[in-house]
């Protein structure tokens, strides 16, 4: 459980955007997964079945409490910047490039989420990640590769809507 727990917690974040939620939802897949050890097929990878448990418990709880409300997605939008940058403009840059990824983040659809964390932020094989997303091996690639390009798609027009809201602050303040 302790080696496994953080990354299950992520997943279930991922999903409900809330730390509490998300925290309820890893013990209560830890629960679950230790129901389910006497069908786990012995070989299998542990890290992926762990991954779709809490990922399908997270989901129930989604559901279950009808929430609709966009995600507050902030893997890692409080860490400082890796590069260690030394000039506060680059700080300061590296800060609003990470909230702008995350606000696109937050804007795709759940599984284009999961398969982005389950690739960059958690670091999962594409072996792992299909079993831990319930599909084929061979879809993992078009998936991945289809919520990337409307990630792009969704941090393009997200900075065209900063570019008209600054255009606005600066007419009505200038």
């Amino acid at each position: 459980m302790e080696r496994y727990r953080e990354v299950v917690f992520r997943t279930a974040y991922l999903i409900l955007g809330e730390a509490a939620e998300a925290e309820d939802a890893t013990q209560d897949a830890f629960v679950k997964a230790y129901y389910a050890l006497p069908r786990f097929r012995v070989g299998a990878p542990v890290r992926p079945w762990l991954l779709q448990i809490a990922a399908n418990e997270a989901r129930n709880r989604r559901k279950a409490a009808g929430r609709r409300a966009r995600l507050a997605l902030r893997v890692g939008a409080d860490q400082p910047p890796a590069d260690g940058a030394a000039w506060p403009e680059a700080a300061a840059l590296a800060a609003e490039q990470r909230r702008a990824l995350l606000d696109a983040l937050v804007r795709l659809r759940a599984e284009d989420r999961l398969a982005i964390a389950y690739r960059y932020f958690i670091g999962l094989s594409e072996a792992e990640m299909a079993a831990a997303l319930g599909c084929a091996p061979g879809t993992v690639k078009s998936r991945l590769s289809r919520a990337l390009r409307r990630l792009r798609e969704t941090l393009t027009a997200c900075a065209e809507e900063r570019a008209v809201d600054d255009g606005r602050r600066e007419t009505i303040h200038g």
